[in-house]
């Protein structure tokens, strides 16, 4: 268990519930400044590690469960929000992967708009502007199969190995595996061995959005 790993978990669960890290350590009944990037290491540059008690006032803010917050911290791709264990609370914008390449369909920033997109209901993930693409063809077999529909949030924090809906300055829209990211550089890993991988300058692409759950 990594250092960097148990802080990006509990970003994650921030982002996925609709708060900040300071938003979330409030809603946790902690101090504000609990989870800030200057309180995770100490004045030496030694390491700080969440305390116990603040990861389980956490996880009861949430409503996450212990092991999916475990899961998270190993390397999970997927975790879906704390509201989805109360039901379908909203529908989301959804449009098949093939059509997301399209104009009319995203702004400058990313985010759904138009009146091109179908809705549909699937498990509630705080992030007002997540969004759901319906997979076609085999390019991202194994993992995501014909039919298949992922949820995807732009605000959830993005690491290596996510997998992550990425749209070039050319239009182009494809979910892949981030293999690697520079100050300069995009790599980006097919799902499916038989396709070949990408690497892309950061100025070439629009955005990466990573892929938060799936309806496999």
């Amino acid at each position: 268990m990594k250092h960097e790993d148990v802080w990006r978990a509990i970003d994650t669960l921030a982002a996925e519930n609709g708060l900040s890290a300071s938003g979330l350590a409030k809603r946790s009944g902690l101090d504000a400044t609990t989870f800030n990037p200057s309180k995770r290491r100490m004045p030496d540059g030694r390491n700080r590690w969440p305390s116990t008690e603040s990861v389980a006032k956490v996880l009861d803010a949430t409503g996450a469960s212990l092991e999916s917050f475990t899961a998270l911290v190993s390397g999970a791709r997927a975790l879906a929000s704390a509201a989805s264990t109360r039901g379908i609370a909203r529908r989301i914008p959804l449009i098949g992967l093939a059509q997301a390449g399209g104009e009319g369909f995203f702004d400058d920033g990313g985010y759904p708009v138009g009146g091109g997109w179908d809705e549909v209901s699937l498990p509630e993930i705080a992030d007002p502007n997540a969004y759901a693409l319906e997979i076609s063809g085999d390019s991202m077999e194994p993992v995501f199969r014909d039919g298949d529909q992922v949820i995807v949030s732009p605000s959830a924090p993005i690491r290596r190995g996510d997998r992550v809906v990425v749209r070039t300055m050319a239009g182009e829209v494809m979910a892949k595996e981030l293999a690697r990211r520079s100050a300069r550089r995009v790599d980006l890993k097919s799902l499916n061995p038989e396709h070949r991988d990408y690497s892309f300058d950061l100025t070439d692409v629009a955005w990466i959005h990573r892929i938060v759950w799936a309806s496999q």
